[in-house]
């Protein structure tokens, strides 16, 4: 029997084996991990370096208005990774996935690059502000395309056996990308004094965009594109208009990735870029402490999305979603506590604890996502669907986070938020229909 999806290799061969991936399979998973890495250290390293832009490109006679308004502009990207979603995701339905996720690379490095080089309130004033705010939106705009593309794409070539290991590796990219974010803003805040920081210093990991930016493009445009997309394409079943299709026939599906997404965006926004600035606020940490502590729970994380997606494809999509879900209801204010309050130590690892939950639901999320959908709209689906959850609960989370403790006074505010996130996600994860093992559809 042939297994279409894995680009014609006999599937109960495959059913059997470990993740042994031929050349051209290994391939396509390293492409599309380190291609993601790119595209989350472009749009991580701006969260990381918050306090600094707020002091640069904000009013900062009132530093808590100015990290409010860094955290806005933070937020303002994610609303436009919904159009950039629909828009890179009809390109990757209609014309490949490989032709989409090449564009995306280029649009968040150029922007990422331009952040970079803007000059400062000082010197334009609210023209310097509007400026960084319409490079973050064009951050947002490209991350909108990457995800829902770089799933489709690993989940069409890989062994239906081994689906949520395999995407598991390309969200592992998205904490790579955020660690090496977190580990450039250590190595700027410990290698130069914090004058030298204000100065020019924090330039520094914006401007390497443009290196790694190019090494993304390199190994993207090297890649084949999917065999699934190929026969659709052959066979002149591709949709003339994917979104529409989309909507029309699969708009539960939709739902149900927004809500299973929620501690995953949210969570983690509030677990990896917030928790840095929790250390500090709430805490009284040092910068290299709080940036220390995020390298750790990256770390942590990367190593539990396989395992979350090795225990997904032997156990099954929906105990795993359900049990990452009910650990990060129950885990979330302790962890909090433990970073306002707690001991160095435990205050350091506090925010791998709650990256270890996200991780889990992670871990095998992207290949439900992906047995959820038809091939004809799959990179539009996934894309939608994460996008509107990472712009109502992903980039708005700093803002509510800073906003809970400035309006209630309580330091444990933000917790509230990750429980309410994880809830949600639990609620869907119960409703899931288990789809370990099944074939993808055209």
């Amino acid at each position: 029997m042939v297994n279409s999806t894995s680009g014609g290799v006999s599937a109960p061969a495959e059913d059997q084996a470990g993740p042994r991936p031929d050349k051209a399979n290994a391939k396509v998973i390293r492409g599309a991990i380190l291609g993601t890495v790119v595209e989350y250290y472009d749009f991580g390293i701006y969260g990381y370096m918050a306090t600094l832009i707020s002091t640069h490109f904000f009013v900062a006679e009132d530093p808590t208005a100015a990290l409010l308004g860094t955290f806005a502009a933070f937020a303002v990207a994610f609303f436009l990774r919904v159009p950039g979603g629909i828009f890179f995701g009809h390109i990757g339905d209609k014309y490949g996935r490989k032709k989409a996720l090449t564009w995306t690379i280029l649009l968040m490095a150029a922007a990422t690059a331009l952040m970079g080089l803007l000059p400062t309130y000082a010197t334009l004033g609210v023209w310097a502000t509007a400026l960084l705010t319409l490079a973050r939106c064009l951050q947002g705009f490209a991350a909108g395309g990457e995800l829902g593309g770089a799933n489709s794409f690993v989940s069409e070539h890989a062994p239906r056996r081994w689906r949520a290991f395999q995407t598991s590796m390309v969200n592992s990219g998205t904490y790579l990308g955020s660690l090496f974010a977190s580990l450039m803003a250590l190595g700027v805040t410990s290698l130069f004094t914090a004058e030298q920081v204000t100065a020019w210093a924090w330039r520094l990991p914006f401007l390497l965009s443009v290196v790694i930016g190019l090494i993304g493009l390199w190994i993207r445009s090297s890649l084949s594109e999917t065999e699934q997309f190929e026969e659709l394409k052959d066979d002149d079943e591709v949709a003339e208009v994917p979104l529409f299709e989309l909507v029309r026939t699969a708009w539960q599906q939709i739902v149900r990735i927004v809500l299973l997404g929620a501690v995953i965006t949210g969570g983690y926004y509030i677990a990896s870029v917030y928790s840095a600035t929790y250390l500090q606020t709430a805490g009284g940490r040092s910068p290299q402490f709080a940036f220390t502590a995020t390298c750790v729970a990256m770390v942590v994380g990367v190593i539990t999305l396989p395992v979350a997606g090795y225990l997904g494809d032997r156990f099954g999509r929906r105990p795993v979603l359900i049990g990452g879900s009910v650990a990060a209801a129950v885990l979330g204010v302790p962890m909090f506590m433990l970073m306002a309050d707690g001991p160095a130590a435990l205050a350091l690892f506090a925010p791998a604890v709650l990256l270890i939950c996200i991780s889990v639901v992670n871990g095998v999320s992207f290949a439900a996502y992906a047995e959820m959908l038809r091939a004809r709209f799959r990179y539009s689906g996934i894309a939608l669907g994460n996008n509107i959850t990472n712009m109502l609960l992903g980039g708005t989370a700093p803002f509510i986070a800073t906003l809970l403790v400035s309006t209630s006074g309580n330091h444990l505010a933000p917790s509230w938020f990750f429980v309410a996130c994880a809830l949600i996600s639990l609620g869907a994860a119960i409703t899931v229909t288990e789809t370990k093992g099944k074939e993808l559809a055209r």
